[in-house]
């Protein structure tokens, strides 16, 4: 039975489209209430610090509750926060340490659910009689097809109806995923006493497998990276460039596009590609590419061209993350290791923010897309000359069977 697994889709693509809505709202409403890359950047860091304590620390709340229970529950909280923002904007007027602190409620809320639907996959594509590898290239395909459709589509509400119509857009859309998720998922998973041990089990098995522990560490430093392109460069290279924030949406919304076509390429044809190749390159192509084409100062229908490439090169990434982790962890550990490896590939997303306002305010945003540039090529290497990362080409090493299992 796959209504589930195609239910539980479903309410991802929406909880997603939302969050672009809302991605691309906050920034460009406080450079327009600011005229500040700096504030722009702290508004960035309010977004993503909540997300690193709450995946630290939410997911033994996930395993309390069950994934079902807690993927309702936050999505309830989160669309309530979120409606909040533009109510208080149109009546009593929202201040900018006000606008923070929603942030900060919103994203610490919204993180646990992520993480349990995460955790349903295994349980529902089975049910669903859905391989593995397809299932996690199916989950990261919608993903990507929701950030393709919600960016460029925000760009254009900007102009047409302003940053509070995308939020109120944001909160009705996670009160719609807890009802898909809540009526259409059976109860998979979790409900699981909590041991006090949730964070130091999770770091105990990533240091122990270490091709996760450098997959993660390579998260990182390129989340933290990703967030400064997208909630404060991209903004920044709209207004002074090319003075139109539908620049801002078109090229969020390209890489989404690109990873979507990637990921269903992926998925087709990704059990006959090397895995270790397939997955340095698309690291590389899907970061350095994007950054350097805006920093050479490259036409815009270019840049978007050089995007959508990038974007193609990044679907074959979270497939293959995702084979590792569903394959790998124990099902009575994933929640909390899921969680673990959520907050530790958040934990650079504050800095990264900061960083490219900040590094912007003292140099500019030419300087500064360089500098990203550089940093995305060094966290690209790992594949190419750390030795765990040998392991990902034999047979079993994400859970897939080799051709010593008689499948291919």
């Amino acid at each position: 039975m796959r209504r589930p697994f195609i239910t539980l889709l479903a309410a991802n693509a929406l909880s997603v489209t939302g969050t672009m809505l809302s991605m691309l709202a906050v920034p460009w409403f406080v450079l327009e209430t600011t005229g500040s890359a700096a504030l722009t950047g702290l508004a960035a860091f309010a977004t993503t610090f909540p997300i690193v304590v709450s995946a630290a620390f939410g997911g033994k709340l996930v395993d309390r509750l069950g994934f079902r229970g807690a993927s309702v529950l936050s999505d309830l909280i989160s669309g309530g926060v979120v409606l909040a923002m533009p109510a208080l904007f149109w009546t009593t007027g929202l201040s900018y340490p006000g606008l923070l602190a929603l942030l900060f409620v919103r994203w610490l809320v919204a993180t646990p659910g992520e993480t349990a639907r995460k955790a349903m996959v295994p349980e529902l594509s089975a049910l669903g009689d859905v391989r593995i590898g397809r299932a996690a290239a199916a989950y990261d395909a919608v993903y990507r097809g929701a950030a393709m459709v919600g960016a460029p589509v925000a760009g254009v509400l900007i102009v047409w109806l302003g940053a509070g119509v995308l939020l109120v857009v944001d909160g009705v859309t996670f009160l719609l995923s807890a009802l898909l998720i809540g009526g259409g998922v059976p109860r998979v998973g979790g409900s699981v006493p909590g041991d006090g041990r949730y964070l130091r089990d999770g770091l105990a098995f990533l240091w122990r497998d270490r091709l996760q522990l450098s997959a993660t560490t390579m998260i990182v430093i390129v989340n933290m990276l990703d967030t400064g392109v997208t909630q404060v460069l991209l903004a920044l290279y709209a207004r002074d460039v090319t003075q139109d924030p539908r620049a801002f949406g078109l090229l969020a919304g390209a890489v989404g596009a690109g990873a979507l076509a990637g990921a269903i390429v992926y998925a087709a044809a990704g059990e006959r590609l090397p895995r270790r190749l397939t997955y340095g390159l698309a690291f590389l192509l899907a970061g350095v590419p994007r950054v350097l084409v805006l920093a050479l100062g490259a036409p815009l229908p270019v840049a978007l061209a050089v995007t959508l490439l990038s974007g193609f090169a990044a679907g074959a990434i979270n497939p293959i993350l995702g084979e590792l982790q569903y394959g790998r962890i124990p099902a009575r550990l994933r929640a909390r290791v899921i969680g673990t490896m959520t907050a530790a590939a958040y934990a650079g997303m504050p800095v990264g923010g900061l960083m490219a306002g900040s590094l912007t305010e003292l140099a500019g945003l030419r300087p500064t897309l360089y500098a990203f540039t550089v940093v995305y090529l060094l966290a690209s290497l790992p594949p190419f000359v750390g030795r765990a990362w040998r392991e990902l080409d034999r047979p079993g090493a994400t859970g897939r069977p080799g051709p010593a299992d008689g499948t291919r």
